[in-house]
């Protein structure tokens, strides 16, 4: 039986956002699991990605787990939900205090940074003062990464998988087009929590293509029946995927955390990117996807070039970028391998898995 606790933290003071605009009432939801150690150095603190929620138990299977490598039994795990994601944090259809109604369009925009700020938030309110192991993937390991850069003393360990320093012109466009898919519904613009959903399933449907790729899609969704028409597999699968996100999530929130994504580069207002990761003090090992074409592992690489002392480590998946999220046994082995060494104080060479 897991020691776990879903919770919410509703902060009284105003938080000021990068952009410089004011949020009242802000509200974390989080998930813990086991317990702070007297030495106060047992944290393991999940930064997850872009639709995902607090609960990594339930999304990160098989590298957390009673039995697997992050486990409750030895680690107090966090995982909160992200500013403007609607699993318990303040995000897009929450009701704005000042006004009593909901944000909606009227949301202020955030940024990766002003994510990092309401973990740093909660952290204090958990008397987290030191993280062993800080872990993220695609948009976690963006928020993991400006964590340590903005408090580099307080991270042991970092983790960043299939991510980057700024978020590309190529990660860009594909936000953008999924955000054109979305405007071009006019529900959008009523405001209403149920508002975008069509162009929400339409986001979501190219946004896949971009997470897999044609390797996955061939071995999963490939028709064998010669004399079909029409009713293909693979249609069959964007339209099952795209009403599963309508289901649980919001156009709205979509919306600003791709806006979100898109802010990334830890070089603003920094002296640059290089300068930036060089303030990085954790021992840090990041893991690219040789398939995964949305992250391609050049921005891994570069990642483990300017970071002092970091691992690279990478791995092949028909999965492409959902890698990160499937292929748990690799991550396993390739993450219990560096933690021996860099927590044994050893020497750990450049490797490439």
């Amino acid at each position: 039986m897991r020691l776990m606790s879903a919770e919410t933290f509703k902060y009284s003071k105003t938080i000021t956002l990068e952009s410089g605009q004011k949020l009242h009432g802000l509200q974390i939801g989080y998930h813990t699991f086991g317990k702070l150690n007297k030495n106060r150095n047992n944290v393991i603190w999940v930064c997850h990605a872009l639709t995902a929620n607090s609960d990594v138990m339930d999304w990160w299977a098989g590298l957390f787990g009673e039995n697997d490598l992050f486990n409750p039994e030895e680690h107090y795990i966090v995982c909160a939900n992200v500013l403007t994601s609607p699993y318990g944090t303040t995000n897009p259809v929450s009701i704005n205090p000042l006004t009593q109604q909901g944000y909606f369009l009227s949301f202020p925009q955030v940024t990766i940074r002003d994510m990092v700020q309401v973990h740093q938030i909660l952290a204090g309110h958990l008397g987290v003062d030191q993280i062993k192991v800080l872990i993220g993937g695609s948009l976690g390991g963006q928020q993991a990464m400006e964590w340590a850069i903005s408090q580099p003393q307080k991270i042991d360990n970092l983790i960043l998988i299939a991510t980057n320093a700024k978020h590309s012109p190529w990660g860009i466009a594909f936000n953008e087009s999924q955000r054109l898919a979305i405007s071009t519904d006019r529900t959008f613009y009523a405001n209403k929590p149920d508002g975008g959903n069509k162009g929400l399933k339409a986001a979501r449907s190219m946004a896949l293509l971009s997470y897999r790729g044609y390797e996955a899609y061939h071995a999963t969704q490939l028709d064998k029946d010669n004399e079909k028409l029409d009713d293909y597999k693979a249609a069959s699968y964007q339209n099952y995927q795209g009403e599963k996100l309508v289901k649980r999530f919001n156009a709205y929130s979509y919306w600003y955390l791709s806006k979100a994504m898109d802010s990334h580069n830890v070089g603003r207002s920094r002296d640059g990117i290089e300068q930036a990761l060089g303030t990085i003090k954790a021992k840090t090992l990041v893991i690219g996807i040789t398939s995964d074409f949305l992250f391609p592992v050049s921005e891994q690489q570069y990642l483990a070039r300017h970071i002092p002392n970091a691992v690279y480590s990478e791995f092949n998946s028909m999965y492409a970028h959902d890698s990160f999220l499937i292929e748990t046994e690799i991550l396993t082995k390739t993450i219990a391998d560096f933690l021996d060494e860099s927590l044994d104080g050893k020497v750990v060479k450049m490797q490439t898995a």
